[in-house]
């Protein structure tokens, strides 16, 4: 090759370098633009496909190696043939290994979840916990591999999060970006785990990020169909569940009990998730009372499940094979009044006694139960004008599951996609949004936002609760070097007055503090562990307080409607 060829080619190969380094810093700089976020998507879908599909394959592969089945999918059958020492002595050690865990990596040995991923979404810029994180992860995976009895919905979804969070991290996103990428990663998880497009976006839509903004619509159906793809590669284009034949629907004259199926259903969903937290908080009453190590908690959940199992091997692990057979009418009444009974049990001490893992794979399971049970009922009284059972255990399975994850749109996306029967949608419908109705008027509108409230943050009620949060009092306040800064004088008399702020509390401990002392500005302090006197770090106005408030409540209307 000649001089001058070469010297072009090394001319061409020295700008494209520089022309992806200038790229690299532009985007870490000022963000990505429309073109270059979606590839972005794209590429966190398929590494969160990949992160729910290793998610899956290793818990059953944990669970094969531990319980010696060949096939996961029938595991409690499998486990009614092992030694009773086994059933007990596998989930326990399996609760020790998941205390430590979450003990050593986490401040608070609690697993993080999609609550955790909602909180991230509203109040942290689209970022999550990554130590936590993954820690929680692995101890999820144990939980389930073990014979917790949990979904691997949540500690997916957080998963997804985590690797949404390094992207977001390493190109500095703002707000939006980081929780449009957020919302990806949910997406391509849900759709991953289930194999459900449709339904992965919209719970990314409905669940984390709360709004259906057009701009973050595309972007997030990227990331979900390639989420999708990475399942239908290993396992195919087949449903979850199969249901034996298209369900039958006398309508009109059926649809009372679907509406009687839904007020069940939601009933159910409400003790369902009372149960888990009366029983998270008398595992931390007896924790107190005890002095026992938090990470024994677990383990001690562990042995309560395997003792259960001894008799009712179904509450172990995901479920799936009992909620088929509930879909598939194969269960007579009282097996189905029983084993919801027993797994709305296990769930509580798995989730009560923190063991990991999430609600969404039990809520189907349970409602599946609940809706067979009742589609038994109903068909031997009215054998002439109902449908058959399994349509009744479809719409019970999602009228549960939407009422406990508050998604009426993605669950009742998820139970079609789940089985393939698009020709029951009325039936489904019509017990989700009974269900949903009941059950948001008795908690706060899901399992997860009630878990939030629960916290002590308001994210239930909307931007206009929660935003004041978002601000403490040392980012808003003016310091002596502002031109309008407090008179000293006066904010010392205020303080002796005991009428003061800690530059740690957020507006939302400013602004009742402002309304009850009438005051236009509050000094803002140190406090400090022993007796000496607060330190002075500047005031905060009332003006500044409402303004900061206001600017917040404006970008997120703008980012909701864009």
């Amino acid at each position: 090759m000649s001089e001058p060829s070469r010297s072009f080619l090394s001319q061409q190969a020295t700008q494209a370098w520089q022309g992806c380094c200038e790229g690299w810093a532009v985007l870490r700089r000022k963000g990505p633009g429309k073109i270059t976020f979606w590839f972005i998507a794209l590429v966190i879908g398929i590494a969160a496909g990949f992160a729910a599909l290793f998610f899956r394959k290793g818990i059953n592969l944990l669970q094969a190696t531990l319980y010696g089945t060949e096939d996961v999918q029938f595991l409690h059958s499998f486990i009614s043939g092992l030694e009773w020492y086994w059933i007990i002595v596998i989930p326990t050690l399996g609760g020790l290994a998941t205390g430590l865990i979450l003990h050593r990596f986490t401040s608070d040995a609690r697993a993080r979840s999609v609550a955790d991923v909602i909180v991230g979404s509203a109040l942290k810029d689209g970022r999550v916990e990554t130590r936590a994180g993954l820690a929680s992860a692995a101890a999820s995976l144990v939980t389930l591999g073990t014979g917790g009895s949990s979904g691997r919905e949540g500690p997916v979804v957080h998963l997804a999060g985590v690797l949404s969070t390094w992207v977001t991290n390493r190109i500095n996103a703002d707000g939006i970006t980081g929780r449009d990428l957020l919302g990806c990663a949910v997406a391509a998880a849900v759709s991953a785990s289930f194999n459900a497009p449709i339904a992965g976006a919209l719970f990314a839509l409905e669940v984390v990020l709360r709004h259906f903004a057009i701009h973050a619509f595309a972007p997030i159906v990227i990331a979900s169909v390639a989420g999708t793809v990475i399942n239908r590669i290993e396992f195919g284009g087949v449903t979850e569940f199969k249901l034996p034949t298209t369900g039958e629907l006398q309508f009109y004259i059926e649809l009372p009990a679907f509406l009687m199926l839904g007020l069940t259903c939601g009933i159910v969903a409400v003790a369902l998730m009372k149960s888990i937290f009366w029983a998270e908080d008398l595992g931390n009453h007896i924790q107190d009372r005890t002095r026992l190590p938090r990470w024994m908690r677990p383990m001690v959940a562990g042995a309560m499940l395997g003792v259960i199992a001894l008799w009712f091997p179904h509450i172990i692990g995901v479920g799936y094979e009992t909620t088929s057979l509930a879909l598939t009418g194969e269960l007579v009444l009282h097996e189905a009044i029983v084993f919801a009974v027993l797994k709305v049990l296990a769930v509580t001490i798995t989730l009560g006694g923190r063991m990991g893992g999430g609600v969404f794979s039990p809520s189907l399971m349970v409602g599946a139960l609940v809706g067979l049970a009742f589609g038994l009922i109903a068909t031997g009284i009215f054998p002439d004008v109902s449908g058959s059972v399994s349509l009744y255990a479809l719409a019970g399975m999602g009228a549960v599951a939407a009422a406990v994850l508050g998604a009426p749109i993605s669950t009742t996306l998820i139970v079609f996609e789940l089985t393939g029967d698009w020709q029951t949608g009325l039936a489904v419908m019509v017990a989700v949004s009974m269900s949903t109705a009941i059950a948001s008027r008795v908690v706060d509108h899901s399992f997860f936002l009630t878990q939030i409230e629960r916290r002590g943050i308001h994210l239930a009620a909307g931007p206009q609760a929660y935003l004041l949060a978002m601000f403490t009092a040392a980012k808003v306040m003016r310091t002596d070097a502002h031109p309008r800064a407090a008179d000293p004088e006066r904010c010392w008399e205020l303080i002796g007055e005991g009428t003061y702020i800690d530059g740690a509390a957020t507006l939302e401990a400013a602004m009742p503090m402002f309304e009850q002392s009438g005051v236009p500005f509050l000094p803002v302090v140190t406090l400090t562990a022993d007796a000496a006197p607060p330190e002075l770090l500047g005031a905060l106005f009332h003006v500044d307080a409402l303004r900061a408030y206001n600017r917040a409540l404006a970008a997120t209307a703008a980012e909701e409607h864009s």
